[in-house]
């Protein structure tokens, strides 16, 4: 199986130990406090499942700064985007601290962090990184506004993880880590392994271009890993999405060629640099490629169709990563070939060849209960979104 970002072996922070867990625990609740914003206690949940290997913990602003800028930590670990706990609360101290959830109720202790140091992060620093990670300052931009209201002071040091937050109890059939992610690739006798990365429902041409990837690649098996974390408003929930993938994976795939999986991440939204962070813990839950396609990650105009793929060719350097890209067109069903095809591949085509369908268009008809054409949703899939798109009205 294919080794682990920046380490022989995977290293997760979650307490793993009942015992150690259980006192750990109970020495935290002596412990000073924190109650983390969103974006730092997914970071913990990451670390814990060991999709964040090798870190061992929040980066200081040296590292956090040459991230942003370069690609790498100081002391020349690659990674794409800053991992970091930032806070707007001023009085907190080196030593041990408790790290407290804000998305569970009552704030339970999610983490217990050594503080090795606590840095003020400027504006201007913040902005620096800000436009560095998601290549704009707009505050329009869901991402950047999220960063930008984190907080300046900065807590870096390792942590130690006692729970998954609330992933693991709302999700219990799809949450998995990327530890018990290797360990089924493993049980199912699975040599390549292709994911799939998603935080929209799969329609045809996601479905299809999840088949290419596998049979092109001779890929074993499929990993459909999708987001279960915060994101922007107007987005379709976490159940509604998995509800979906499952209903089409039983429909339309055979056995023992897809696992449906999810993360407890927040999304970042920003495109090209999110991409690479999706590989690096797509490498480590033990998938050999990552389809790639037109606007991964990417939110409204801010980023080139494919500039999530040519980053990989610009800012990532040889041997950085060991995972591959499968590098995917815009994908939609040919009416001339009565099939889903990548549109590059059609170079006879016209746009009217295609069923094309906006996700404007497409929330309208489901809110009217109309389901789109059987070859841009499968019928049963759409009855999934279209009971959503009822319930909310």
């Amino acid at each position: 199986m294919i080794k682990p970002h920046g380490s022989e072996t995977l290293n997760p922070l979650y307490v793993e130990d009942d015992a150690a867990r259980a006192a750990l625990l109970s020495e935290a609740e002596s412990l000073p406090s924190l109650l983390l914003n969103s974006a730092a206690a997914a970071n913990a949940v990451m670390m814990a499942g060991g999709y964040f290997n090798p870190l061992t913990g929040y980066m200081n602003k040296a590292d956090a700064l040459s991230v942003a800028k370069d690609l790498k930590t100081t002391d020349g670990l690659f990674w794409p985007v800053p991992v970091m706990n930032l806070t707007q609360t001023t009085d907190v101290q080196t030593g041990k601290l408790a790290l407290r959830d804000p998305n569970v109720d009552g704030n339970p202790i999610l983490a217990v962090m050594d503080v090795a140091a606590v840095e003020t992060v400027s504006d201007d620093e913040l902005k620096t990184m800000a436009e560095q990670i998601f290549g704009t300052l707009d505050g329009d931009h869901p991402g950047v506004s999220t960063f930008l209201s984190l907080g300046n002071t900065l807590l870096s040091g390792s942590i130690q993880v006692l729970n998954f937050s609330y992933f693991a109890a709302d999700f219990p059939a799809t949450f998995r880590t990327a530890v018990e992610i290797r360990n089924e690739i493993a049980e199912r006798g699975w040599n390549k392994v292709v994911a799939f990365q998603t935080r929209n429902p799969m329609h045809r041409a996601h479905e299809e271009l999840c088949r290419m990837a596998q049979e092109r690649l001779g890929a074993d098996g499929i990993v459909i890993h999708m987001l279960l974390g915060k994101l922007k408003k107007g987005d379709i929930p976490a159940d509604v999405r998995d509800n979906c993938i499952r209903t089409m994976v039983d429909q339309y795939f055979p056995p023992n060629t897809v696992m449906i999986t999810g993360y407890g991440f927040d999304m970042l939204y920003a495109g090209p640099r999110e991409a690479v962070l999706h590989a690096v813990f797509r490498q480590n839950m033990g998938a050999n490629y990552l389809i790639v396609g037109r606007d991964h990650a990417g939110v409204g105009d801010y980023y080139g169709a494919f500039d999530a793929q040519t980053i990989f060719q610009d800012k990532v350097p040889a041997g950085a990563l060991d995972i591959e890209i499968f590098e995917a067109d815009h994908t939609a069903y040919s009416k001339k070939l009565d099939k889903v095809v990548m549109m590059r591949e059609a170079p006879d085509h016209a746009k009217e060849d295609f069923v094309l369908l906006s996700g404007t268009k497409v929330r309208e008809m489901l809110g009217k209960g109309m389901a789109p054409p059987p070859e841009f949703s499968r019928p049963e899939v759409a009855k999934v979104l279209m009971d959503y798109y009822q319930s909310t009205q």
